[in-house]
This record gives C-alpha cells, sequence and structure tokens, in this order.
C-alpha cells in the first residue's frame, strides 16, 4: 500500500503572502528571530544553560549585526535604535559569558559596530 506524500507546501501562495509584507517589517523580523536564537544559544532563557552554545551564539550575533549595518540606511531609526540596543545587550553579554573574553573589536559583530565595552 502506497502512503500519501504529506501535502507540500504552496510556494504560490507563500509568495502571494510575503509579497504584502514591507521589506522593513521582513528586516526586522529576520532581526528579532537573530536575537531570539543568540538569547538561547548565551543562556540567558528561563532552562539557561541548556541550550548554551557560544560558538552558535557567535554566528547568530555576527550575522544580526551584519544584516542591521547593512540595512541601517533602509529601515528608519524607530526600528534601528531598538535593534542596535538589543545587538549590544547581546555582544555584552557573549562577552560576560566568555571564559576568555576576546579583545575590544575582536567580539561578534564588532567588526560592523566597533567595539563594544560594558
Amino acid at each position: 500500500m502506497s502512503e500519501t506524500p504529506p501535502e507540500s507546501p504552496d510556494f504560490d501562495a507563500m509568495a502571494r503572502d510575503i509579497a504584502e509584507v514591507p521589506a522593513v517589517e521582513v528586516i526586522v523580523t529576520v532581526a528579532v528571530n537573530l536575537m531570539s536564537a543568540a538569547a538561547v544559544k548565551l543562556g540567558l532563557t528561563e532552562e539557561g544553560d541548556k541550550h548554551k552554545d557560544l560558538d552558535e551564539a557567535r554566528k547568530l550575533v555576527h550575522a544580526l549585526a551584519g544584516l542591521l549595518d547593512a540595512s541601517a540606511t533602509e529601515i528608519s531609526s524607530f526600528h534601528a535604535s531598538p535593534l542596535r540596543d538589543g545587538l549590544k545587550s547581546l555582544q555584552l553579554a557573549f562577552r560576560e559569558a566568555s571564559l576568555s573574553p576576546d579583545e575590544p573589536g575582536q567580539g561578534p559583530g564588532e567588526k560592523y559596530t566597533g567595539p563594544v565595552y560594558g
């Protein structure tokens, strides 16, 4: 007996849905997802160290910094300011969580933001 394959995603419907979303909203949503994932990997959630992985956190924070740097002129300061604040908080949390913290300017995303001091 052959099983019916699981329903495949309706890519046309997804394309129509995303076409209606402003670019700023997509950028902010991706940034918030990166921030949330980085917070989990930094052990900043209720579950603490259960999901802590600084190597993964470094990648996520770096990607977030790159996204914010690249989109700075595309999104308003209304959107960019809280995202930059969140990024800085994650960078400081990374430095605090590291057993041997990076030199200022060498931490995740500092290539884009410049050195972050506590």
